[in-house]
């Protein structure tokens, strides 16, 4: 299926033989990043690969890892959820819950891939509904890597944040963590920094509280995860903070999972060790059936 030409978000420059498209899904488009292999080899003897962002991010988080992923012949696609940034965002915090994001990856990997399943990758939040899209079609995955991504949340998470967006916001949510600079001007700001402040303003709040109760309370679905029989891939940055990195081990130990420890990285390696992030999931992705 081709997909229609969708303008970039932000400022941030493209790679090379990164294409931005508009994927038509039953809630709406969701733009979304696509680079194919250079020599279409992976295209034809390969399952696509795509990935969803975590929260209160988008397709953008993973700008310098699809061409990377299409360097080493893999047909890479990331798209950003419902809600968050240049994607469609229904009113109501009722249209995010889990099953319907999940519902969105099922869907989203039909389209690029209608004759095969596909290598799902769901970073932080986005592997939360990786959990749950597995669950929901396992039909529909080659593989499920869950990257930077626990088992279950705990009592008070991002209560603060949920609380922040409610009263003031999304934007709201930057501005306290970001105090020195929430008053500037975007002249004065680094490219970061404008461009994340563009994205709070612009997710969709419903999608931001949505996303702050699912990591607060969603719950372990490791059992049902290890019943697909599908094969699991539990990465995440040495230095990682967002779970525990014990709850993350034991959940790859529980599924009979691939794990890797991505040396140098932290919530989001494919910045911070991009080599080691490409290396371990090309390697797990060769080794699935």
């Amino acid at each position: 299926m081709t997909f229609a030409a969708h303008e970039p978000f932000g400022s941030y420059p493209l790679a090379g033989g990164v294409d931005v498209v508009g994927i038509p899904a039953r809630v709406g488009t969701l733009t979304a990043f696509h680079a194919a292999p250079a020599t279409n080899k992976g295209a034809v003897s390969r399952p696509a690969v795509l990935i969803i962002p975590g929260f209160s991010g988008s397709k953008e988080d993973f700008r310098e890892f699809v061409p990377k992923l299409a360097g080493a012949e893999w047909d890479a696609w990331a798209y950003s959820q419902r809600g968050q940034a240049d994607s469609a965002a229904p009113p109501g915090i009722d249209n995010y819950r889990a099953e319907d994001l999940a519902a969105d990856a099922v869907e989203v990997a039909g389209l690029i891939s209608p004759e095969r399943p596909v290598h799902l990758v769901g970073h932080s939040l986005g592997g939360v509904i990786a959990q749950n899209a597995a669950i929901m079609r396992p039909d529909r995955w080659a593989s499920v890597t869950l990257l930077c991504s626990g088992p279950h949340g705990w009592p008070g998470r991002h209560d603060d944040t949920y609380d922040a967006v409610t009263a003031h916001g999304g934007e709201e949510v930057w501005r306290l963590g970001n105090p020195a600079l929430a008053d500037l001007p975007d002249s004065e700001l680094s490219t970061d920094d404008v461009f994340w402040r563009r994205r709070f303003r612009s997710t969709s709040d419903d999608n931001l509280r949505a996303g702050a109760r699912l990591l607060r309370d969603h719950r372990d679905l490791t059992d049902e995860l290890r019943a697909t029989a599908l094969p699991f891939h539990v990465a995440h940055g040495e230095f990682d903070t967002a779970w525990p990195i014990d709850w993350q081990r034991e959940m790859a130990e529980r599924l009979g999972a691939t794990y890797s420890v991505l040396a140098g990285g932290e919530h989001s390696p494919q910045f911070e060790a991009p080599d080691e992030t490409l290396a371990a999931l090309t390697d797990f992705w060769s080794r699935c059936a």
